[in-house]
């Protein structure tokens, strides 16, 4: 395993984050406490020590699951991530950015992990309910309180995130060291502004689906047959039918064949090529994958591998960021 820098944080993660997303019981898909250890201890015996998680992933079966058995482990090789702005039950104040929401979601999530310092806390998404100037000032109490080493976002629009980078400096307040959104070679519309941002302040760069939700890990015409593709279509995922998608997909599995590898391992490798990349979040629930996925950083792609996997790409719609 490869270990990188986290943006302006200093921490160093390994070069692929373990998602946590699939750990708990909320949809047939998911994993129990027992399959999810085996998967969270697997990826530490390969070397994985960053983590990312999220209060509304199982409504919280996931903190739990995920901090029963990193305290079998030497926390301060850990780094640990979770989020917060989705809903987490009925009436009010249960979702949102608000400082109400937010401590008391963090003391929960807090709770859950059986930890009294989370590395990592990211917004879910933009409150369009809450002034960003309130949820930046919660933020950089929380720092103060010791309770979040370093903020970071997930998904919004980039006028948006330059927007809170400009008040947090502006005001002396912690600011976004990572961007968590959504990234794979059939959605690249993150290249446009957002990425650049990032490479300007700094920021480290996390993509969430880095496999297009499976869709480049088998064969077109079989990705809507998988449970995974049926809850995707259900979803209203868009960014598998776009146009060049198909074609992409194609050459996804050409250079897999020629290489001997997992499609999966191509669209990996493609990740760790990318210099504005910091660690893909994997989501497994296999062994047999996330082993692939360490292997696919041995992976060498040319130039002209790139190339030819990315030129069939056209714009898409924005998607990601409700």
């Amino acid at each position: 395993m490869e270990y990188t820098t986290l943006g302006s944080t200093g921490m160093e993660v390994s070069e692929i984050c373990l998602g946590c997303m699939s750990f708990g019981s909320s949809d047939e898909w998911m994993l129990d406490e027992g399959e999810s250890r085996e998967i969270i201890e697997r990826a530490i015996d390969l070397g994985i020590n960053f983590f990312d998680t999220a209060n509304v992933y199982s409504r919280g079966e996931s903190e739990e699951i995920l901090g029963n058995v990193l305290a079998d482990y030497d926390r301060d090789k850990q780094v640990v991530a979770t989020k917060v702005y989705g809903e987490m039950g009925e009436g009010p104040n249960q979702q949102g950015l608000s400082r109400k929401t937010i401590e008391q979601e963090l003391s929960n999530s807090l709770e859950r992990l059986g930890m009294d310092t989370v590395d990592l806390y990211q917004i879910h998404r933009w409150d369009y309910d809450t002034p960003i100037e309130t949820t930046l000032r919660a933020l950089d109490d929380a720092v103060e309180r010791g309770q979040v080493r370093h903020v970071g976002a997930s998904s919004m629009w980039a006028h948006q995130f330059q927007r809170a980078l400009d008040i947090a400096e502006r005001e002396g307040l912690a600011r976004f060291e990572t961007m968590q959104n959504l990234y794979h070679l059939t959605y690249r519309e993150e290249e446009r502004e957002m990425y650049p941002i990032c490479r300007r302040e700094n920021v480290g760069v996390i993509p969430w689906s880095p496999l297009g939700a499976g869709y480049l890990t088998r064969p077109h015409e079989d990705f809507d047959e998988t449970a995974r593709g049926e809850h995707e279509l259900d979803y209203g995922t868009q960014y598998h039918e776009g146009p060049g998608s198909e074609e992409i997909n194609a050459r996804v599995q050409e250079l897999a064949d020629e290489k001997d590898v997992t499609m999966a391992q191509i669209a990996l490798a493609w990740h760790f090529h990318k210099e504005h990349v910091t660690a893909p979040i994997l989501g497994t629930s296999s062994i047999e994958h996330l082993e692939q996925a360490v292997e696919a950083l041995d992976i060498s792609l040319s130039e002209s591998d790139l190339e030819y996997l990315e030129e069939p790409y056209h714009p898409v719609p924005i998607y990601g960021h409700d």
